[in-house]
């Protein structure tokens, strides 16, 4: 059975700017020793948010006025680093439906599909007027159309990239392969029934 169709994203943004911030700065490794992912959203970005004492360092994520976001814009090459899923995790669970920035790495953006967290890219240029449109209006809505791969937020409409492959995956709402295999249980069990070294080894 097909998860919920994702065609558009539509929320509040919040800027994290920077380039190449990657799997460790998103969720810290000491945060991953966990045996379910409930929870990661509070330490999203814990050590760049976080003094010590768990003083705010004034982290946009932070800012009163992004409370409730829901698309996060960054820079170039976000998700690298390691290929850890806690990442992609974090940002879901923190609330977040989408990530616009430059480029992602590759692992990151398969994950994040996955997910169902639409990652789309945009040309630096247009990047900068999506960052600088967020940025000056805490309330404007940023408007993601997955099938036509565009942006739109503060009366313009941004060309993005977004590969057909995930596109159609969370256009038909099977973007997740476990999910997908559970919901076969019942044929991949008539499969198992007709190989005679299944029957074997149960035997």
């Amino acid at each position: 059975m097909a998860l919920e169709p994702i065609t558009h994203v539509r929320g509040r943004g919040v800027v994290v700017p920077g380039d190449d911030i990657d799997t460790d700065r998103i969720i810290p490794a000491r945060y991953m020793k966990v045996v379910t992912f409930d929870g990661l959203g509070d330490f999203l970005f814990r050590d760049v948010r976080l003094d010590d004492e768990g003083r705010s360092l004034g982290h946009p994520l932070d800012a009163p006025e992004r409370a409730g976001a829901t698309v996060l814009v960054s820079g170039r090459n976000f998700g690298s680093g390691s290929s850890r899923e806690h990442a992609p995790q974090a940002i879901v669970r923190a609330g977040f439906r989408a990530v616009v920035a430059a480029s992602f790495a590759e692992i990151f953006f398969a994950n994040s599909t996955t997910l169902g967290l639409v990652c789309l890219a945009l040309d630096p240029e247009d990047l900068a007027a999506v960052s600088a449109a967020v940025d000056a209006d805490p309330t404007a809505e940023v408007a993601i159309d997955v099938a036509n791969q565009t942006l739109a937020v503060g009366g313009r409409t941004f060309q993005g990239r977004l590969p057909a492959t995930a596109r159609e995956v969370l256009a038909a709402g099977r973007y997740d392969p476990l999910a997908e295999l559970l919901a076969h249980g019942d044929r991949i069990a008539a499969t198992a029934a007709r190989l005679p070294y299944v029957a074997e080894a149960a035997s």
